[in-house]
């Protein structure tokens, strides 16, 4: 699939499912966490940074939001009354209007065969599941935003300002889940631009593609590790963040990874993937089988299990990964 196995990265379906032209996803991580724990906070989840990462239980992609001057305004600033006032009016009229289409779909369940009874079932669930949002968005239209210091973005950092976009976005996620106004992100980070950093004169993509040069490799290797040291600094701010006598970073697993394991051959085996935080059993560097890797989705279940799921499948998994 290579580039294009971005889209089951987080939902751990089977190859088979994402075909560039017929694709059968299935519910993303996060957003299968975010149905446990979502109604408790102002925004279920957050999709952010772009790319195609998140997807609900219908296999609908879920639209990511690339402006952070916009994340920071819906987290944080309260807007006039006026717009306050249009915003619980949208969600009455919401409501109203899906009372309308529940009626619709009841009357019409009754007069239909078997096959379309079982696609209006489907229909009426995501009726129900909008009708939940919306109930929860007029009770969270009516409570005030929480109030931080960090000040408001003024720039939306382009594809060279790499490392200045993944400090912005990292802040807006601490400041998410500081806040308790969600407990459930994603978030996707890359370039293929010069990113600007010491030493760097390709582009990402050209330096991915190095097909073993060392003079490409070794400009890939300062690109990713200034990710990774950036990646570490917000880290850093969650172990410095305390919450109910623990550090945030305890109280929250985070999940790095990519969906190429060679950039070069888009080879999608032996994926980089690091399991930070959330109290499970950190063993360092886990090797697995190069000839016969482990399912990602394996790990997905043991992360929904450590959530307190009682599951033992998702997406294509064929068991769990016990060691953390």
């Amino acid at each position: 699939a290579g580039h294009f196995a971005e889209v089951a990265l987080f939902t751990g379906v089977a190859p088979a499912q994402i075909r560039e032209n017929d694709i059968r996803n299935g519910i993303s991580l996060e957003q299968e966490a975010a149905a446990q724990v979502g109604r408790l906070t102002r925004f279920p989840s957050l999709v952010l940074g772009g790319g195609n990462a998140s997807w609900n239980r219908r296999g609908v992609r879920i639209p990511s939001e690339s402006r952070a001057i916009q994340v920071f305004r819906r987290l944080f600033l309260a807007g006039t009354a006026e717009e306050e006032a249009r915003e619980l009016q949208r969600v009455r009229d919401g409501q109203s209007v899906l009372d309308g289409v529940g009626g619709q779909i009841n009357t019409l369940s009754r007069r239909v065969g078997r096959a379309d009874r079982q696609r209006l079932e489907l229909f009426l669930g995501a009726v129900r599941e909008a009708e939940q949002m919306l109930q929860q968005d007029e009770q969270w239209a009516k409570t005030p935003k929480p109030t931080v210091s960090m000040q408001a973005p003024t720039s939306e950092y382009g594809g060279a300002q790499l490392l200045e976009r993944s400090r912005q976005w990292y802040s807006l996620v601490h400041l998410a889940l500081q806040t308790d106004s969600t407990r459930c992100v994603s978030l996707w980070l890359g370039t293929q631009d010069r990113p600007e950093i010491p030493g760097v004169n390709l582009g990402h993509h050209d330096a991915s593609h190095h097909g073993q040069d060392p003079a490409k490799l070794e400009q890939l290797a300062l690109i990713e590790e200034a990710e990774m040291r950036v990646f570490g600094e917000f880290l850093d701010r969650l172990r410095e963040t305390q919450e109910g006598g623990e550090t945030l970073l305890d109280r929250t697993a985070v999940l790095y990874a990519s969906n190429l394991g060679n950039s070069s051959s888009h080879d999608n085996s032996n994926l980089p993937v690091l399991l930070a935080g959330g109290r499970f059993r950190h063993q360092g560097h886990v090797v697995g089988d190069a000839r016969s890797n482990r399912r990602m989705s394996n790990l997905f279940v043991r992360m929904l299990q450590h959530l307190g799921q009682e599951t033992q499948q998702f997406g294509a998994s064929d068991g769990v990964v016990s060691e953390i």
